[in-house]
């Protein structure tokens, strides 16, 4: 009787430890790079206005990126 509830409990256990995490990193939400750098521009510390401004530069080029490949789709 005892072996058999060893038995169970280890069982369950090592199902226990198997199994897939809910919310991805134990519940700890995971940040983009994107995300990180639009929270560090709108801060205050010294070269924020930086990280802002290559923000909109890389805004600027996904905008005309998609534009050119609108234009090539439709020719």
């Amino acid at each position: 009787m005892r072996r058999t509830g060893l038995a169970a409990l280890l069982l369950v256990m090592s199902y226990a430890g198997c199994a897939p995490k809910e919310d991805g990193e134990g519940g700890k939400h995971v940040r983009s790079e994107r995300e990180r750098d639009s929270i560090l521009g709108a801060s205050r510390l010294p070269g924020a206005r930086v990280v802002r401004g290559a923000l909109g530069v890389s805004d600027s080029a996904a905008a005309r990126n998609a534009r050119l490949d609108s234009v090539a789709n439709q020719q």
